[in-house]
């Protein structure tokens, strides 16, 4: 159990059965009145943020979420599998508790399986990838002001923004969180 007063960033805890995890807290200690604690939660199965007050006495159970890796072997249809690294147990995943940014994951990248008293419900794929650039225009030199992009596809479909040096058959290094180019590979 943790009390409202405990609270830290990062911190899950079970809400109206749900699981939250803290992202702000603040202990308010008003001139007149008994002391609170105001905090930003996310639902972690959900998404979505609420901000609530509590009394710091308020006692809530501890949320333990598991991260474990896996490696993504391949999809069948709206089922992905991934392989646990240390039994070899592929386990089948539903296409949808991935994130958008699964888009920039291909066969046999090490991802983070999220899952909490056993049930998964997301996937955090690495925070930076490489990947091969199939198409995109040749860039055009000309009146380019400042940093000029144009659009390029990646080997796993996605499609980004590249600057002009790009070439097809080019290795790019990608941030999943943003979709963004980062550098040449």
């Amino acid at each position: 159990m943790v009390s409202a007063g405990d609270f830290r960033n990062g911190l899950t805890f079970e809400l109206d059965g749900d699981v939250y995890q803290v992202i702000e807290f603040q202990h308010v200690k008003p001139g007149k009145g008994a002391a609170f604690v105001r905090a930003k939660i996310r639902n972690v199965i959900a998404g979505s943020v609420i901000e609530r007050t509590f009394s710091p006495t308020e006692k809530f159970p501890t949320a333990y979420v598991e991260r474990k890796e896996m490696e993504y072997s391949y999809n069948d249809g709206d089922l992905y599998y991934f392989m646990d690294l240390e039994t070899y147990e592929l386990v089948p995943i539903d296409k949808s508790k991935l994130s958008d940014n699964f888009k920039f994951v291909k066969e046999n990248m090490v991802c983070k399986v999220m899952s909490y008293k056993g049930n998964v419900f997301g996937v955090e794929p690495p925070t930076f990838v490489e990947l091969k650039v199939v198409r995109t225009e040749p860039g055009v030199r000309g009146d380019t002001a400042t940093n000029a992009t144009k659009p390029g596809t990646l080997e796993t479909g996605a499609e980004i923004r590249l600057p002009l040096f790009i070439n097809e058959g080019d290795v790019v290094r990608v941030d999943t969180r943003t979709g963004e180019y980062l550098e040449r590979a």
